[in-house]
């Protein structure tokens, strides 16, 4: 069982071994590699994701300090920052790119049946972008401005679990629109997506592909309205139109009808205007459906405040994006688990946790599982009562 094993060993039980490894083949990761190997690597970032480490030799300590815990850990290679150093610039980031992708899948397996918020059978996704701020002087290769470096992360997140489905790194000055191109577009699904996505030629490919998108109307959009639907006010929307787009470029990107929504937000005091080629859902639920999108800019919040991808441990392209991609599949696991163990804690509690028990020998579900104190106080009979 999991007597004497450590929570960080339990923990790496839920990393598919074999799919790890086809991912390696696939890239030659471990060629000419004698004594730390790619799962080494992986362990150790991942390790270092979960500690909140702040440097390599930060990395090296924590485990240094832990050495005859390591072999049963999983980590086999001795732990060197410049080795690690070594294997973050010169091993193909794609190895832990598609590795990630091996646990989103399983991920989205283990959300699928869990509630929307709207009573919606389709698969809808929020598609947004961040940017990582670098330091131009130590990352050259990023340039973003005249004084600045950055990455952007493009993200298609799955709202069902809020799991990214497609995460893009590109440099930062790349406009958020191009992501479209990349996307293979699920028929029936609908993507949710602000401002920066209005490109109707894009959005008429997402049309022809037999799914829907709702995104807002840029405050200059020109339209011809063909006519309008009756609206109750008391749900927030005041105009319901079928319109077609004016312009000779844009009614030739998007030569089709669309649906045009004003809805005024009762909190915000907000009038916004939404765009989409779904005409039967009702009004309500279009505004609701994009008011989810926001779950995409709290992801964005939480993995910047809880993973290692602010501050990095190498300054080439490849090491960014392999800690970037092993932080995504910190997440993924980490959401894993909560389902598997069926947790009802936070993502942030479990991990907040996982840092401090690492090296702990105990069952992971009783790490995880919340402590009833007064029953722990109740069942400790064998103290004697000073004031019986």
């Amino acid at each position: 069982m999991n007597i004497g094993r450590t929570v960080f060993a339990q923990l790496m039980d839920f990393v598919p071994s074999y799919e790890f490894r086809q991912c390696v083949e696939r890239y030659n990761g471990n060629y000419k590699v004698k004594s730390f190997s790619c799962r080494d690597q992986f362990l150790c970032m991942a390790f270092a994701q979960m500690t909140y480490r702040e440097s390599l030799r930060d990395i090296e300590a924590c485990l240094r300090v832990a050495k005859t815990k390591l072999y049963h850990m999983g980590i086999r290679g001795k732990i060197s920052r410049n080795t690690l150093a070594h294997a973050n610039e010169t091993r193909d980031w794609r190895i832990y790119a598609d590795f990630a992708q091996v646990l989103i899948k399983t991920a989205r397996d283990l959300y699928a049946g869990d509630e929307l918020g709207v009573e919606l059978d389709r698969t809808v996704y929020a598609l947004d972008a961040t940017i990582v701020d670098l330091c131009l002087s130590v990352f050259p290769w990023a340039t973003f401005r005249k004084s600045k470096a950055a990455v952007k992360l493009h993200t298609l997140l799955d709202l069902r679990g809020n799991i990214p489905v497609v995460i893009s790194i590109t440099h930062g000055n790349i406009h958020d629109v191009h992501i479209l191109d990349e996307l293979c577009i699920e028929a029936g699904a609908v993507y949710i997506m602000d401002r920066a996505y209005v490109d109707f030629a894009r959005l008429y490919r997402i049309h022809q592909s037999q799914a829907f998108f709702v995104t807002r109307a840029k405050r200059n959009f020109v339209f011809k309205r063909l006519y309008s639907h009756p609206v109750d006010k008391s749900t927030g929307v005041r105009v319901d139109q079928i319109i077609t787009v004016t312009g000779f470029y844009t009614l030739k990107g998007y030569p089709d009808k669309l649906r045009r929504i004003c809805y005024l937000d009762a909190d915000t005091h907000k009038r916004l205007v939404f765009l989409t080629n779904n005409f039967t859902l009702p009004a309500p639920v279009i505004a609701h459906l994009y008011k989810c999108r926001w779950q995409v800019e709290l992801f964005f919040k939480w993995i910047k405040q809880h993973l290692r991808i602010k501050a990095f441990y190498g300054t080439t392209e490849n090491a960014v994006k392999t800690q970037i991609w092993i932080a995504i599949s910190v997440y993924v696991l980490v959401a894993i688990i909560r389902k598997r163990l069926n947790l009802h804690r936070s993502l942030y509690t479990i991990l907040q946790i996982l840092s401090v028990t690492l090296f702990e020998k105990t069952s992971i579900l009783q790490a995880l599982s919340p402590i009833d104190y007064e029953e722990a106080m109740d069942d400790d009979d064998n103290q004697l009562n000073l004031f019986g």
